[in-house]
């Protein structure tokens, strides 16, 4: 039986469960690219043990959730170095130019009814329709 629908049913729920709980536990917003950018750049040295466990968490509990699962797990991500480090640098930047990622604008912005997480959700969708039309199809690489 086919269940991709059911682990994105699973782990979009958890996103949600977790931006709340990162939410009433300090007082924040949830974002990864915030959370990651703050231990690149240092600012978050009084908090830093929180961010890290909190990603602990982001890598750690689909591990543990396919160990306990008996179904088999396919991604359809690529092997091409070249493509995954351009794709990351491109998030990065775009996190960036936008100050926020998925997580705090799709996740945490449109719960709340911000127009600015909306408005920033809406262009990073198309931004990725577009990036993923040209790479497959325009350029063959994905």
């Amino acid at each position: 039986m086919e269940t991709d629908w059911l682990w994105g049913l699973v782990g979009g729920g958890l996103i949600g469960l977790g931006g709340a709980v990162y939410l009433l536990g300090n007082g924040r917003v949830m974002g990864a690219s915030g959370i990651i950018g703050g231990l690149v750049d240092g600012t978050a040295r009084k908090t830093a043990l929180e961010k890290l466990v909190f990603l602990a968490g982001v890598v750690l509990l689909p591990l543990l959730l396919q160990s306990l699962s008996s179904a088999p797990v396919s991604t359809h991500m690529t092997g091409n170095i070249i493509t995954i480090i351009s794709a990351g640098l491109l998030v990065g930047i775009g996190t960036r130019i936008a100050s926020g990622c998925t997580s705090g604008h799709g996740v945490c912005g449109i719960s709340r009814l911000s127009l600015r997480g909306i408005v920033a959700t809406v262009f990073y969708i198309l931004a990725g329709g577009m990036t993923l039309v040209v790479f497959r199809h325009g350029l063959g690489l994905i």
